[in-house]
């Protein structure tokens, strides 16, 4: 456990797990059955019946039977939820708004925020129960010093997901268990392999579980439709070079899929929205030093005064980089000690006091002034 907690009396023993059918989740109901608590497994069913990726998903009818089986090994309750309007109306909805607006979303920090840690809860409650718990790969710990929840970086850091959990607030953080931050995933798979669990063998998800063979294009096309209006590919030096097919196609730092035939990589480094053009230029015109975010969530810190030297990841999959960040107006204001490449509006800033998440927030805009 990467907690103290335990349970504790008739009234807080009782925690709600997530279940998706994959090994992280069935290894931490496990571990909760192990160390005394009374565990409901849950499955939250999240696609619309017929798509093509469903079967596949974590969130699908085959997830949910996998998920059955394995409480059923537990020797644990299972239910089945249906969550498929909250996950449409707090996940998919904004996923194609924002890529209509010209803006890159992390659907998983939507899903978190809204589906895993807030529908979820409210059910929850309506079992009676005290906590959730999820296969997520994080620590969550409580400062004494600070009377403060904090959210860690996992051992296993090829598995940290503290990233897309930023959103967690502290009384969330209080009423959570997250079995598998202590855990490597080879450790993981070895536990459910010695329970006898299938999914030991299952392999990894996909990352975002409504988008079939990563083809953002296709979904977006099928979802977006005659809402995406091809306008101008314009350079930044102000030469209009071709035509795209609708901002939702393109990001900031993409290279490939532009038509563009001048000789020379030429990388998308901005869209306006308001001209309805994608501007592209070099590798270097995607540098950037400042950042600034929107819809800050304090973590591990109360508050910010002043300057606070801290390492921010502006991406799930990328290496912190030292910064100074400074709260503005509910707002933050970062700047980093070397310029970032394609940092991406609407992608999460998450900023870093060694392994614990500070604060985080949505990226705004970005410019090179240091």
């Amino acid at each position: 456990m990467t907690t103290d907690r335990g349970p504790d009396g008739a009234e807080g023993k009782r925690v709600v797990a997530a279940m998706s059918g994959g090994v992280d989740s069935a290894v931490a109901a496990a571990l909760l059955v192990e160390a005394g608590w009374e565990v409901i497994g849950v499955t939250m069913l999240l696609l619309p019946p017929g798509e093509p990726f469903a079967a596949r998903s974590c969130c699908s009818l085959e997830a949910a039977e996998e998920a059955r089986q394995m409480a059923a090994g537990l020797g644990i309750t299972h239910y089945v939820l249906d969550l498929r309007d909250a996950f449409r109306e707090a996940v998919i909805e904004p996923f194609c708004r924002e890529y209509h607006v010209g803006r890159t979303p992390n659907p998983c920090i939507l899903c978190n925020r809204h589906v895993k840690f807030e529908a979820l809860w409210e059910r929850a409650q309506a079992l009676r129960a005290s906590y959730i718990a999820t296969g997520h790969y994080v620590r969550v710990e409580f400062d004494e010093a600070a009377s403060r929840w904090t959210l860690q970086r996992a051992v296993d850091r090829d598995k940290d997901q503290s990233y897309v959990l930023y959103t967690l607030t502290q009384e969330q953080l209080a009423r959570t268990l997250m079995p598998m931050g202590g855990l490597t995933k080879a450790q993981a798979r070895r536990k459910a392999a010695t329970l006898g669990l299938r999914a030991a063998r299952r392999p990894e998800s996909q990352d975002i579980c409504f988008v079939s063979n990563d083809d953002y294009r296709g979904y977006l096309r099928r979802m977006l439709g005659g809402m995406m209006q091809p306008g101008p590919i314009i350079h930044v030096d102000g030469r209009t070079l071709g035509e795209h097919e609708g901002l939702a196609h393109y990001t900031i730092g993409q290279r490939k899929r532009l038509g563009l035939a001048i000789g020379r990589p030429l990388y998308v480094v901005g869209l306006d929205v308001r001209r309805n053009a994608v501007i592209v230029g070099q590798s270097a015109d995607l540098l950037a030093a400042r950042v600034l975010v929107g819809g800050v969530n304090m973590v591990s810190l109360s508050d910010l005064e002043g300057e606070v030297r801290l390492s921010g990841q502006l991406r799930y999959r990328m290496q912190a980089a030292p910064c100074r960040i400074q709260k503005t107006d509910e707002k933050l204001a970062a700047v980093f000690d070397t310029p970032q490449r394609a940092i991406t509006p609407g992608q999460a800033a998450v900023f870093y006091a060694g392994d614990r998440v500070a604060c985080g927030g949505t990226i705004e805009a970005a410019d090179r002034a240091g």
